[in-house]
C-alpha cells in the first residue's frame, strides 16, 4: 500500500505554521539566513519586523553614524544606512529624544551592539567638572540614562564603550587617562558599571608607554575591551605603522595588555573591529618591489588588507585577502569619487568579510564584499569636517540597565 503523500506546496505547508512556531524557528537561525527569510512570503517579512517580535531576534548591521562639523563650531549627526536607504532603517540621529534643548552640544563618542554613547554638555552647570556629562542611550527604544560626573575629570582623554547584551544587560564605559605633558600615554582609567552606578580609578598596568587612539574602531570579545595605540617612541625618522598596536584591557582595569598590529601605510590608522566571533583589523598598505636596474625600491598601487587573529594568545595575525585599489576604480566605471581619490577602511562588517570605505575627502561611503570581489558604492554623505564612523547594530530589547524612564 503506498503512502499518502501530500498534495499541498510548500507556500501552503509554510502557511500553516503559527506565528509563535515560525518565530521559534527564526530565533534559531544566524543573521545571514534571518534576512533571506523575509523574502519567503510577505507574511513572514512582517512578521521579522514586527515591534513584539524583533527584540528576539538577531539583528546586524544597519549603518553608521558619523558627525559633521560646520563653520563657527556647529556639529549636526547623520546616520548612513549600508542599505542606501534611510527609509529601512528606524533611527533619528539627531537623538530629539535626548532633548537637546537642556545641552549646549551633544557629541557622539562610541557604539557598541545597539548602544550609543554620548558626551553631552549640560547648560545648567556651568562649573567645569560637572559641564560634561555621559549619556548612554538606545536609540531603537529611546531609552537612555546619564552617567554620574567623573572623580577626576581630566583634559586628555578617550572614551568608549562596552557592552555585549548576549552575556548581560549591564554595560561598561571606560575613560582612559593619557599624560598631558609631552606625548600621550595611558596613565590610568576611569571605569564606570551600570551594576554599581559609580566610577572606579584604576593605574594602567602597561608596562610600555602607550597612547591610544581616538580613531580605528574598537572590540568588545570575551570581556575584553580591545583598543588601538601607539607605542611612545622618541625616534623620529621611524615609520608610524610600525608601532601601532592593540591594547586590551578588562571590566575591572586588572588585566592589560598589547600585540602589534601588521604594519600599513604610515599616513593611515587600521579598523579594529569584530566580525564573526574573531578580531580583525583592515589596513591600507603599500607593496614594493625592486628595481634591478637603478638598485631602488618602487612602491606599488596601494592595497587595502584583512587580517584576521584567531588566537589572541599566540598574537599571529593571518592575512584573509587583499585588494587593489586603483583596480576597483577600473572594474567600476561607474564610481561617484575621483579615481585619484585615496580610499581608507572605517568599519569591518561582523557578519561577513566586507569592508566600508570611504574616500580621503570623504565625501561617500563604499563597501567592498572580499569573498564574492564585489565593490559598492553605498550613497554620498554629507559635505564637511567628518568624525569618525560609528557602526550600528540595532537593539530592540527594553532593557538598558539603570535607564531613567526617557
Amino acid at each position: 500500500m503506498e503512502e499518502e503523500r501530500s498534495d499541498e506546496p510548500p507556500a501552503v505547508a509554510v502557511s500553516l505554521l503559527t506565528d509563535d512556531l515560525i518565530m521559534e524557528i527564526l530565533c534559531r537561525v544566524p543573521v545571514k539566513s534571518l534576512h533571506r527569510f523575509k523574502c519567503v512570503s510577505r507574511s513572514w517579512r512582517d512578521l521579522i519586523a514586527h515591534p513584539a517580535y524583533r527584540k528576539k531576534l538577531p539583528q546586524t548591521l544597519a549603518g553608521f553614524f558619523y558627525e559633521i562639523s560646520y563653520y563657527g563650531g556647529v556639529r549636526r549627526n547623520y546616520f548612513a544606512s549600508i542599505s542606501g536607504s534611510a527609509a529601512t532603517v528606524d533611527v533619528d540621529p539627531s537623538l530629539a529624544f535626548l532633548q537637546p534643548m537642556a545641552y549646549t552640544d551633544i557629541k557622539l563618542v562610541d557604539t557598541r551592539n545597539g548602544l550609543l554613547l554620548c558626551a553631552c554638555y549640560n547648560k545648567e552647570n556651568s562649573s567645569t567638572e560637572h559641564k560634561l556629562r555621559f549619556v548612554v542611550c538606545n536609540p531603537a527604544t529611546q531609552r537612555s540614562v546619564m552617567l554620574p560626573p567623573q572623580p577626576q575629570p581630566q583634559q586628555h582623554y578617550v572614551t568608549w564603550l562596552a557592552f555585549d547584551p548576549a552575556v548581560s544587560s549591564r554595560f561598561h564605559v571606560l575613560n582612559f587617562e593619557q599624560s598631558e605633558q609631552g606625548n600621550y600615554y595611558i596613565t590610568g582609567v576611569n571605569i564606570y558599571s551600570s551594576q554599581t552606578g559609580v566610577w572606579t580609578h584604576r593605574d594602567t598596568g602597561l608596562v610600555k608607554e602607550i597612547g591610544l587612539l581616538s580613531t580605528g574602531g574598537s572590540a568588545f570579545l570575551g570581556g575584553m575591551l580591545y583598543l588601538l595605540g601607539q607605542l611612545n617612541t622618541q625616534s623620529i625618522n621611524i615609520d608610524l605603522s610600525s608601532t601601532m598596536v592593540l591594547v586590551s584591557v578588562d571590566m575591572e582595569g586588572k588585566a592589560w595588555n598589547w600585540i602589534n598590529v601588521p604594519e600599513g601605510c604610515f599616513h593611515y590608522v587600521g579598523t579594529i573591529g569584530l566580525s564573526q566571533g574573531c578580531l580583525h583589523y583592515a589596513t591600507t598598505i603599500t607593496p614594493v618591489s625592486n628595481n634591478d636596474n637603478e638598485n631602488t625600491i618602487l612602491p606599488l598601487e596601494e592595497e587595502i588588507a584583512l587580517w584576521c587573529l584567531e588566537n589572541h594568545d599566540s598574537k599571529e595575525w593571518v592575512l584573509k585577502d587583499s585588494l587593489s585599489i586603483h583596480k576597483q576604480f577600473i572594474d567600476n566605471p561607474l564610481s561617484i569619487d575621483d579615481p585619484e581619490s585615496d580610499y581608507h577602511t572605517v568599519g569591518i562588517h561582523p557578519d561577513c568579510d566586507t569592508l566600508f570605505l570611504v574616500p580621503k575627502r570623504g565625501a561617500s561611503l563604499a563597501s567592498y564584499d572580499m569573498r564574492h570581489q564585489i565593490f559598492c558604492n553605498i550613497l554620498d554623505l554629507e559635505k564637511g569636517c567628518l568624525s569618525r564612523h560609528l557602526p550600528y547594530v540595532p537593539l530592540f530589547s527594553e532593557s538598558l540597565a539603570d535607564a531613567d524612564g526617557q
